[in-house]
């Protein structure tokens, strides 16, 4: 057979049935073998970035690997923005990019091109991925190809890419005699040490938290976790990523932490003893620039499965856990002491006091807006954010039902992430998907509309339209004496009438100028049909909390009223 088609069959033995690319002439024989296997769904884009994006959503939302192809050249570099995403959110996905023919290849040669459209996409992704490989010879197809998804499902998940030249994709191989690729995956099965620490750390705080980070998603045990924290009762805070961990609703579930963070999450902190993460890696945008200053009189221990994230050391004496949360959660689960653990009523009782009365501190008209549009959307639903205010807002105001997952673009913050990464998430469930984005965002991938309307499938887009790029015009507000270059209409951006766009690729859009308009578009929020919703969100808006850069994360402008702040601080129970 083909490798080419040995690739496509060999994809849907492993349960990996989606690929999403773009055509071009390098990668022509793999898109025909895609498309003519049975079980394997091929769909093309209509950008390499869009395409990446779809396989990543897809990926985030089924936990499964998520597939994306591309020709050589522009196509190759049009996947990197993906790729990035991918390596900064540990999402496991393999790219495939198609080659010039070995013949044409300039080798060792240090002339910049031989062949058309020639590009060694492989010295380029090498530091954001986990494995990358030319395959020169038809034979170790299977070969690159185990080893490919050992490396993006193996420990923390990411991307992997495989260079396949043109003529390699159209060799014929005798499938019976591939070299297989075996590594043996390390799994202690000892993790006595870990529940011990956690244990006693918890049984000697006064005032613990814990944060939950977007890592208890990649390993697939969020229900057990709810499971475990709920009877534990410790406050939980979370990461900006990982706010869909424990439903709103829930009692002991404080909100997200950080820069954007809640106020009474970042304040639940500073006054802790103990600080457990939980698969987050606490970066800056969480602990703030003043790190000395973040849980500051809190012992720290930190649970993760990359050993190399806890180089960042946030605290000198913190103590680090390395461990897989697919084993380590049912260890919890199982310990007989942490079953009967009680915390502290007191501790709650002050959580619960701080959460009141920060609560309405920051309440604005955009978050009120998130909220009300978050009552439309069904639970069992995925949900899209792109960057910019828009995702900040979602993050501080939706309110997440038991079974609703949110996909972020966290760490490569890539603008243009939410309209394809809901077209990736709609196939992994079949069930509709409603995107976030902004003005700014949806043009980025705007072409990705017609996608939507060859397939007809049933993404829900509201479009928070602030008419500027808001979160660069607040920087500019702050920062540059309100000098709002290429940011604001007139000075350099400008923004289209997306309802008649979206009336032009053929979906029904609708301005919405106040939250009651959405009465009128009843059918097209709950129907089985793409929609496109443009709401009018003023032409300035901001997002409050924000952290002014040295400031510790408890102390957010705009300031807390100081008497405010002393009551809170005096607060006993």
């Amino acid at each position: 057979m083909l490798v080419c088609d040995y690739i496509a069959q060999y994809l849907v033995e492993r349960d990996i049935k989606y690929a999403f690319g773009y055509p071009g002439g390098m990668v022509t024989y793999l898109m025909d073998s895609l498309s003519a296997t049975e079980q394997m769904h091929s769909y093309s884009m209509y950008h390499e970035q869009a395409a990446a994006f779809a396989a990543c959503g897809y990926a985030q939302s089924s936990g499964k690997v998520g597939v994306a192809f591309a020709t050589s050249g522009p196509g190759a570099t049009n996947l990197i923005t993906g790729i990035c995403h991918a390596y900064f959110e540990s999402v496991p996905t393999l790219f495939i990019t198609g080659q010039v023919n070995t013949q044409e290849s300039k080798g060792n040669m240090k002339i910049r091109q031989k062949g058309f459209q020639e590009t060694d996409v492989i010295s380029m992704v090498q530091n954001v991925t986990k494995y990358c490989a030319y395959i020169g010879d038809a034979k170790d197809i299977k070969y690159f190809l185990d080893k490919a998804l050992f490396f993006a499902t193996d420990g923390r998940p990411g991307p992997v890419l495989l260079d396949i030249p043109i003529d390699i994709q159209r060799t014929e191989i005798d499938p019976e005699k591939l070299r297989d690729f075996s590594q043996t995956q390390i799994l202690s099965d000892n993790y006595q040490d870990a529940v011990r620490i956690i244990r006693e750390n918890l049984t000697a705080a006064h005032k613990p938290v814990i944060i939950v980070g977007n890592g208890i998603h990649i390993a697939g045990v969020t229900m057990m976790l709810r499971s475990l924290l709920s009877n534990l009762g410790v406050p939980i805070v979370s990461s900006m990523t990982a706010m869909d961990i424990m439903p709103s609703a829930s009692n002991n579930y404080f909100g997200f932490i950080g820069a954007y963070g809640h106020r009474c999450a970042n304040f639940i902190v500073s006054q802790s003893d103990l600080v457990i993460s939980i698969g987050s890696r606490l970066d800056i945008r969480q602990t703030g620039a003043n790190i000395k200053a973040f849980a500051e009189h809190a012992k720290l221990v930190r649970v993760d499965i990359d050993l190399d994230e806890v180089e960042n050391k946030i605290k000198e004496d913190e103590i680090d856990v390395m461990a897989d949360l697919k084993i380590l959660v049912p260890c919890l689960i199982n310990d007989p002491e942490l079953q009967n653990y009680m915390v502290d009523s007191n501790w709650i009782n002050k959580c619960h006091y701080y959460r009141e009365k920060l609560y309405m501190v920051d309440q604005m008209e955009p978050t009120r807006i998130i909220e009300k549009i978050s009552r439309f959307i069904p639970d069992e639903s995925t949900i899209t954010t792109d960057v910019g205010q828009n995702q900040v807002w979602i993050a501080q105001a939706f309110s997440i039902k038991t079974a609703q997952r949110v996909l972020f673009s966290g760490g490569h913050g890539s603008m243009g992430y939410s309209l394809p990464a809901a077209i990736g998430a709609y196939y992994s469930s079949k069930k509709p998907v409603y995107c976030f984005t902004g003005d700014g965002g949806l043009q980025m991938n705007i072409q990705e509309l017609q996608f939507l309307v060859r397939e007809d499938i049933p993404i829900k887009i509201f479009i928070l339209n602030n008419y500027s790029l808001g979160m660069i015009r607040h920087f500019q507000e702050m920062y540059f004496e309100s000098v709002f270059t290429q940011t604001v209409e007139n000075q350099g951006y400008s923004v289209p009438d997306f309802r008649r766009i979206g009336l032009a690729y053929g979906i029904h859009s609708y301005d919405i100028n106040q939250i009651n308009d959405f009465d009128q578009c009843q059918e097209a929020l709950t129907d089985l049909h793409p929609a496109l919703f443009n709401v009018n969100m003023g032409h300035v808006t901001y997002v409050s909390p924000k952290l002014v850069f040295t400031k510790p994360i408890y102390d957010q402008d705009p300031p807390l009223d100081r008497e405010l702040l002393a009551e809170l601080l005096a607060y006993e129970g």
